[in-house]
């Protein structure tokens, strides 16, 4: 399967038992909302999904189950976040033989690399591989700005076919597509500037709430693609409170707390986090229980998936 890389692209949680255990039924649980909301894709062991904490024995796991549960629907897609080189290249190498279609990689970890050693290290993995590859680009959090003189040197890269682009500059949008053209294509990775970006020409959203909201993310995106702007405005508004939690240091807490109370997940998350507690919890438990009250009203986005995938 390739990768069309536009749409609704959830960083799934990684769900856990009380006892720090995968819980596979209830990840299959949230699969099966997500999917049945019209995503276009799933990434595996991203930030949300608790990356740093998961085993390589894990990581199989979770990409062969839910390789197995879509069913060729959609793409899996697993995260590379990794400190060396040659780890990076043997998680690429491994996700291929796990069944996985593509791949979301992170700039080195735990070091802050200038251009040349960044630019290195992207074309060390895409080399090593062809599955195709989205450029996760977040110099907020990752310290590391994947410029414009990099995507540049990866073009020359087949497989290195789109960016996550979470630099929180918005105009970012625009300056890859003045350099660029279609040649690589833009998702945007910020919940909170997801619309604006979709409007400036971002074709796809590596979205966080969606994990807790799958059916308003993908009707947003769909409105919005389909030219009905103010419609996906109306339900983005209510959406704002929700989309916000997305960036915090807690996030993972914050939106695993989300999906229980949608439903759709626990609170489980693995040490060093910890379950949020007294005044915190209630805070982010207001914005949740509010937002559930006032649910959006939302459209026949299904009906306008044709139009939507085709702009």
């Amino acid at each position: 399967m390739s990768i069309e890389w536009k749409g609704i692209f959830p960083a799934i949680t990684t769900k856990f038992t009380a006892n720090d255990e995968l819980d596979l039924p209830l990840f299959e649980k949230n699969l099966k909302a997500q999917l049945a909301a019209g995503i276009d894709g799933i990434i595996l062991g991203g930030s949300l999904g608790e990356a740093s904490t998961l085993t390589a024995a894990e990581k199989e796991t979770l990409v062969k189950y839910s390789v197995e549960k879509v069913a060729g629907k959609i793409p899996v897609v697993l995260n590379i976040a990794e400190g060396a080189t040659a780890e990076a290249v043997k998680q690429a190498q491994l996700a291929q033989e796990w069944g996985a279609k593509g791949l979301m990689l992170l700039p080195p970890m735990r070091y802050k690399s200038d251009e040349r050693e960044t630019a290195a290290y992207f074309k060390a993995v895409a080399s090593s591989t062809d599955l195709p590859i989205m450029i996760y680009n977040n110099p907020v959090d990752y310290k590391v700005d994947v410029t414009l003189a990099i995507f540049e040197e990866l073009a020359a890269f087949k497989n290195v076919q789109a960016v996550k682009e979470s630099t929180r500059d918005v105009s970012n949008v625009t300056r890859m597509i003045n350099r660029f053209g279609n040649r690589f294509k833009i998702l945007c990775g910020v919940d909170t500037l997801a619309l604006e970006e979709m409007v400036l020409g971002a074709v796809g959203w590596v979205g966080g709430l969606v994990c807790a909201f799958p059916a308003e993310t993908v009707a947003i995106y769909r409105l919005v693609k389909a030219g009905r702007v103010a419609e996906a405005l109306e339900i983005y508004r209510w959406f704002l409170p929700l989309l916000e939690l997305d960036l915090h240091a807690k996030l993972v807490q914050y939106i695993k707390l989300a999906e229980t109370r949608a439903g759709l997940g626990s609170e489980h998350v693995r040490a060093p986090r910890l379950t949020l507690i007294g005044k915190e919890r209630e805070q982010v438990l207001s914005v949740i229980d509010t937002a559930l009250a006032n649910r959006a009203e939302l459209p026949d986005y299904l009906s306008i998936g044709a139009l939507a995938h085709a702009k």
